[in-house]
């Protein structure tokens, strides 16, 4: 086998080809295809409704059409590949893909753990300070705030990554993973990777830790001045406005929480579990996100809604013409 030598600190750097990925070579390729076209379609769907109504162009729905970009492009980033794998059988990743791939998945798997947070801060100013909502939650605000995250976790996760070309490969190159991840394919090098492991254990805390501890504090915040309300009707409303965003933190946050807890003081009895739970993690929340958040808002669902009913009278309207032109000819 053939290597790209580079010379790094007047040490060799041993680049191989590429990688072979070899976890999860049984998981139906037809569940991962039905959950991407569900992911492209509603989210794209939320996206176009939210850019072509001018009243929906608020700080709120600002954050929610983030989220929605966010997912499409986490999706895109692993799922085509993992159908590659399990359809075709063709499991090897060029080192340079691999590498794509690996901060493309890292950098919206932060933005998203970022846009959860966004929205929770969103929640916070609307329920604790209503007052106050339209002078400190505006649109610019809010732009200035997305486009920090989004600064951030792509400078973050390319420092990550271009750590990983300081690494030289010259022994097994199967990755047992279900893409190429940056725990296994980092322990994979024959050179020392203690550099690898403090920044991958620092982007840990920096993409899941904070922005999860974030939203708690925003939560304890909403519990707090939902409890000084007098009116129960009030406290209702109140908390009723943030149970589809909760259900997105759970669908997020638990699983990851479960197979770290799992994998750091509990043995798997098979080692396909945890790449499984971890795949699932990965591929669901894209979906479910705007089933469960987007399209349950009412402002969102009623121009989607309108949308679907003006497409169908669209398509009705040519199958009438197309029938009379038909009858004519007859």
């Amino acid at each position: 086998m053939s290597f790209l030598r580079t010379v790094f600190n007047d040490s060799v750097i041993i680049h191989p080809p590429g990688f072979y990925i070899t976890g999860l070579q049984t998981f139906p390729y037809i569940f991962l295809a039905f959950v991407y076209v569900v992911t492209l379609l509603f989210n794209c769907l939320v996206i176009y409704v939210i850019i072509l109504n001018y009243c929906l162009h608020t700080p709120k729905f600002l954050a929610v059409g983030n989220l929605a970009v966010i997912d499409v492009i986490l999706s895109t980033s692993i799922i085509p590949s993992m159908i590659k794998v399990f359809l075709i059988k063709d499991n090897f990743v060029p080192f340079n893909m691999c590498l794509v791939q690996i901060y493309v998945y890292y950098s919206f798997v932060s933005l998203e753990s970022y846009a959860l947070a966004i929205l929770a801060y969103d929640r916070l100013i609307a329920i604790c300070f209503p007052l106050h909502q339209n002078s400190i939650n505006i649109l610019r605000s809010m732009s200035y705030i997305i486009g920090l995250t989004w600064c951030f976790s792509l400078g973050i996760n390319g420092f990550g990554t271009g750590m990983m070309t300081r690494l030289s490969f010259c022994n097994s190159l199967k990755v047992f993973s279900y893409f190429c991840d940056y725990i296994p394919v980092y322990t994979l090098a024959c050179n020392d990777y203690t550099m690898q492991i403090t920044v991958g254990t620092s982007l840990t805390f920096l993409i899941l830790i904070v922005p999860f501890t974030l939203i708690c504090l925003s939560y304890i915040s909403i519990l707090v001045t939902v409890y000084r309300m007098k009116s129960l009707d009030s406290r209702v409303k109140a908390l009723g406005t943030c149970i589809e965003h909760i259900i997105l933190v759970a669908v997020f946050y638990i699983p990851l929480i479960t197979i770290f807890i799992f994998a750091l003081y509990l043995h798997f009895i098979n080692a396909d579990l945890p790449l499984l739970s971890m795949s699932l993690a990965s591929c669901t929340p894209p979906c479910i996100n705007p089933i469960v958040y987007s399209l349950k808002t009412k402002e969102i669902r009623n121009r989607a809604l309108a949308l679907v009913r003006k497409t169908k009278i669209g398509t009705d309207q040519l199958k009438k013409r197309h029938w009379r032109v038909v009858t004519r000819k007859m």
